[in-house]
């Protein structure tokens, strides 16, 4: 048994190969983490969400954005156009709902039972609410 003479050419033969099954093991490795990635189910469904929370905290800003400055225009545009004399009678009717609130927190603070009195923040925004309705009712009647 003779072995064949080993020249040159059967060794690049064989780099060669060497080179093709490495190239073709790094295409193989691509391709089964391509199809891992596919079957992760779980972190897709992560990403995807991830996505959408961050298109919807964007969306979000940029509605409040635009709220912002269509309420400031329409603030504007609204004073502009109310008469002196309605902007007159809006802030005295403020001063006395002012005067009503503190003499209500000072008749509050006399005869309120110390457990009420404890608990008085909510209960004295609700008074001061009814009692601006009431002003702003009572104006709008005359």
């Amino acid at each position: 048994m003779t072995q064949p003479p080993h020249d040159e050419s059967t060794a690049a033969n064989t780099e060669e190969l060497r080179e093709q099954v490495e190239q073709t093991r790094h295409e193989l490795g691509d391709t089964v983490q391509s199809l891992a990635d596919k079957a992760d189910v779980k972190r897709r469904a992560q990403e995807k969400a991830a996505a959408l929370k961050e298109q919807t905290t964007a969306k979000t800003a940029e509605l409040t954005d635009q709220a912002k400055a269509k309420a400031a225009e329409a603030s504007h545009m609204l004073q502009d156009k109310v008469p002196d004399t309605v902007k007159e009678k809006a802030a005295v009717a403020a001063g006395q709902v002012r005067t009503a609130a503190s003499q209500a927190e000072q008749v509050w603070q006399d005869k309120a039972p110390e457990p009420v009195r404890n608990n008085r923040t909510p209960l004295i925004a609700a008074g001061v609410a009814l009692l601006a309705v009431y002003v702003l009712l009572r104006r709008k009647k005359k």
